[in-house]
């Protein structure tokens, strides 16, 4: 079992840059990608960006070049740099972490407004 708790998110205006973090315990060695999904309202979930053991990455066509994901040496954190925010980012961002099965952290707020 892992469990993931996610930090960052909030308002920001068109522009602007966020930072989220998500980090991982338990079961961490398991891990072999994490990553973030995001959801706006009665739309389903889709995949942002992720980054596998390895390090490859994988972006949403619509964040390449504003967004980043990194992580820390372990695979037991990761970030998500967003920068140049459109009102089109707002949305719950999720973290995940796929160990065997999607864990699934609490979801958070990120709006883009002005």
């Amino acid at each position: 079992q892992v469990q993931l708790v996610e930090s960052g998110g909030g308002s920001v205006q068109p522009g602007g840059s966020l930072r989220l973090s998500c980090a991982a315990s338990g079961r961490t060695d398991s891990i072999n990608a994490m990553g973030w999904y995001r959801q706006r309202p009665g739309e389903q979930r889709e995949l942002v960006a992720n980054i596998f053991r390895s390090g490859n990455t994988n972006y949403e066509d619509s964040v390449k070049g504003r967004f980043t994901i990194s992580r820390d040496n372990g695979l037991n954190t990761v970030f998500l740099q967003m920068n140049n925010l459109e009102p089109r980012d707002t949305a719950v961002y999720f973290c995940y972490a796929a160990a065997g099965h999607f864990n699934w952290g609490q979801g958070t707020q990120v709006t883009v407004s002005s």
